[in-house]
């Protein structure tokens, strides 16, 4: 019995992929072809199927060549939209999978890159986490389409099955296959919601100091001394006190060197979300940061490039 089954698994493996693929995933690029698109008529197209047997009955029964002629022209035409319906799909390939940036518990925006083939398809719609995008592509053309995936924990996130449909170009028929990427996207741990600052050596408590610069850094109210040259007259006139341009700027932002030996009395995931929120605060003002982890030590930088640098690490620690 056992062996009768794995026999029909097989069977099923070989003759109908598009109906069994989902439980394999596949490497990119996929191709559609013959054996993994499905076709079946629409409500709609069922309806339309009954109207011509009456059609057809009634046209026999009168004999009423203009009426048989009729059915047979939407007949014939019903049956060329089957064939347009299945070369919709047929060929559509999916060559490379882009993901977006996003924190545990937000939508990613994925990027999804089709290829067509040497004829156009016209009218395709992606289904994804109960999303639906409409596309078309011409012959040999590409396009990029954009959804949105549901992320609830740090980590690597398979994607999901993606369906791939269409009606066009009557509606009379669904034609549909399932893709199954073998690709996962890394989602960032999510900081907490308030906390301490690191511990700096030396200067710790000490935030910014400030110089004399010569570009303006803000407007301040006018103080008794302050050079005549130095006030905003246009700003000053929307306002009953006078303005007047501070030249004062903070001095270079000190630096974090981050430490996940620092943080030994919270568990695992308290110091992922602590060291998460500390990078999102150096980042929000342009801090130089640094991370120690037990997996990477990453040297001091700043910038988007740096901050999804750690973020990445973060959102891999096991």
């Amino acid at each position: 019995m056992l062996a009768a089954i794995r026999r029909a698994q097989t069977w099923a493996e070989r003759r109908l992929p598009a109906l069994t693929r989902h439980k394999r995933p596949e490497s990119l690029p996929i191709v559609l072809h013959r054996r993994r698109v499905y076709i079946v008529p629409t409500a709609f197209g069922a309806a339309f199927t009954v109207l011509l047997l009456i059609m057809l009955l009634g046209a026999l029964n009168y004999t009423n060549n203009a009426a048989l002629m009729l059915t047979c022209l939407l007949g014939s035409a019903s049956s060329a939209s089957m064939l347009i319906a299945f070369r919709s799909l047929n060929g559509l390939k999916l060559t490379a999978i882009r993901q977006g940036q996003a924190i545990a518990g937000e939508p990613m925006a994925v990027h999804l890159v089709f290829a067509g083939s040497e004829h156009a398809h016209a009218s395709v719609h992606a289904d994804m986490n109960e999303q639906t995008e409409a596309f078309s592509i011409g012959p040999h053309g590409e396009t990029v389409l954009n959804l949105q995936l549901d992320t609830h924990r740090r980590g690597w996130r398979p994607m999901p099955r993606i369906k791939l449909w269409s009606n066009w170009p009557l509606g009379l028929f669904h034609a549909w296959s399932w893709l199954h990427p073998e690709q996962s996207v890394l989602v960032w741990p999510r900081p907490e919601s308030g906390g301490p600052p690191p511990v700096v050596p030396g200067e710790a408590g000490r935030q910014q100091r400030l110089h004399q610069g010569e570009d303006i850094a803000a407007l301040r109210a006018y103080r008794a001394g302050d050079p005549q040259r130095h006030i905003a007259w246009k700003h000053s006139a929307r306002h009953e006190n006078l303005l007047v341009k501070d030249f004062e700027q903070p001095e270079a932002q000190e630096e974090w060197h981050l430490d996940w030996r620092q943080l030994a009395q919270l568990t695992p995931e308290a110091r992922i979300a602590r060291l998460a929120r500390w990078l999102g605060e150096a980042e929000t003002v342009g801090r130089p940061t640094s991370l120690w982890l037990p997996t990477e030590d990453i040297a001091l930088g700043h910038g988007r490039s740096h901050y999804a640098h750690c973020m990445n690490a973060l959102a891999q620690l096991p």
